[in-house]
This record gives C-alpha cells, structure tokens and sequence, in this order.
C-alpha cells in the first residue's frame, strides 16, 4: 500500500511539473503556441497541395453546367480559375448536388463552396462566407428607352411577375403598402418577357436577376431599374476556421474587382447590360 501511494504522489508531481512548464510556454510571449493553434489548416493545404479544391453542382447555367466533353464551365468554374490564379495555385472543380455541399465541406472532401450558393444567416456558426461576387434578387424590368425610371413611377402602370414567386409576393405587399400598380401573374419569367417586350400587354416586370441577365444577353431589349426589390446575395462558402483563405478570396476579389476582371466574366457569361436608366 505505501508503494501504491508514493508512485501516486510521484504521478501527481509529475502532472504538476507539465502543467508548470505548459503555463510558462503559454506565459511567455516568445514561445507563445497561440499562432500555431489559430493557424488556419484549409489555406496550408491549399498550398501545401497546390489545388484549391471548389464544390458545385453543375446543373444551375450560366453559373455552372457541364460543357460536350463532361468538363465543368460556368461563371462560377471561370471565377474559380482567376481566384486560384492570384494565389498561384489550381483550381479543382469537385461535382456534387447541391444539397450534399454544406457536408462535403464539413467533411473536409472540398475546401470551399463556389455554386451559385446564397448567403445563409443560419450557417454563420458552421462556415464563413465572403462578401457577395453577385446579386440574384428581384429587380424591376422596363423596355430600353421606357419613362420608367423608379419605383414611384409604377403607380397606374401594369405591372408583371412570375406566379408563386418572389416577384409575386413583392408585389402583392407593394400593393397593400400603397403602391396602386396593376399586378399580372404569368407561369414563366420568358412569358413575363414576351408580354413587356411583344405583347406590350405590361408596362414593367419583376423578374430575377438571374432571368434578367440572360434575356439581356440573348440581345433582349430590357434595362433595369432602380435598386434591387430584394436581395440574394451569392457567396463563397469556407470552413469556420479558415480565416486566412477568407481572407485571400477578399483581397483577390477586391483585385479582381478592381481590374475588371469580375465584370468581363459577367459579360461573358451573360452579355452587356442594358443601361440602368433605360436609355437604349
């Protein structure tokens, strides 16, 4: 019994002495291991691979799609490309369905999401998100060289959306808070078009950017007006721990902003963009 107790007092002072030693690296400054626990492992093993590997679900054009060969291609694909350029590395695009991103990232099998994804207030806690790179909400449409120029200038007008949609529910709240405009429903967003632009049987639409951008770059007379009715703010989706590869996708995007590069990749996938005022 009394060799049980002195190997148990001899553990304890053992665990003591680690436990000292362990206060004084984390006392002492210059042996701090706080940077070594706060570094971020995602943008090490980006560049420790030389890959960033990005996740979408090419089913959403012109975001993503797959081209005749089976390759991804999109605004989405392309961006990623620029993105891992400014960084020196190479951009792998990982298919998965849409659903499955948020757990593929968990999982550690992709280091971000780059697929038309939404900004999420309820996933703060699992993932960080960059600022927006593009907007899909709810714009109001007009023909290029229309009068129209704000939403006031709605009231006595006839005024189209897609049934059951955002532009649906917009509108209808509009209307009770006063905005006395003539509501038409119509079951697609290329009927809504084909009644602005061919029937004239509307004066303005709500339309998704989305539906907007590629009427426009199919040579669609539409112009956009005032700001967006709603917001939907397309992101990059990272670990919740990566704050370094945040902060490398908000420098190049501010590069790439800057440069020109992001709206020539707009222009690319969706065409030119009408004159916000309306003018042709």
């Amino acid at each position: 019994m009394r060799y049980r107790w002195r190997w148990m007092a001899a553990g304890a002072a053992l665990v003591a002495s680690i436990a000292g030693i362990a206060w004084l690296l984390f006392a002492d400054q210059s042996v701090s291991l706080l940077p070594f626990l706060r570094r971020d492992a995602t943008w090490q093993a980006v560049q420790q691979r030389g890959v960033w590997r990005v996740g979408l679900d090419p089913s959403f054009p012109p975001f993503e799609l797959l081209d005749a060969t089976g390759a991804a291609v999109g605004y989405d694909v392309a961006l990623a490309q620029a993105l891992a350029e400014t960084w020196g590395v190479h951009a792998e695009i990982v298919a998965v369905g849409f659903d499955s991103l948020p757990d593929t990232l968990k999982a550690g099998r992709i280091d971000s999401i780059m697929s038309a994804y939404p900004y999420d207030e309820r996933l703060t806690q699992d993932f960080l998100f960059s600022t927006p790179y593009f907007d899909a909400g709810l714009r109001i449409a007009v023909p290029v060289g229309s009068t129209i120029r704000t939403l006031s200038d709605l009231t006595g007008q006839r005024v189209g959306v897609e049934w059951g949609s955002v532009g649906d529910m917009v509108g209808r709240r509009l209307q009770r808070e006063g905005v006395e405009m003539n509501v038409s429903p119509f079951e697609t967003p290329d009927e809504l078009i084909a009644a602005l632009l061919e029937d004239r049987s509307l004066d303005a639409i709500f339309i998704d950017n989305v539906s907007l951008r590629q009427a426009q770059a199919v040579g669609q007379p539409l112009a956009a007006i005032d700001a967006p009715l709603e917001s939907i703010p397309y992101v990059i989706v990272m670990p919740r721990r990566a704050t370094e590869l945040r902060n490398q996708v908000e420098t190049s995007l501010q590069l790439l902003r800057a440069r020109g590069d992001l709206a020539n990749l707009e222009n690319r996938w969706f065409g030119h963009q009408a004159n916000k005022e309306g003018a042709p």
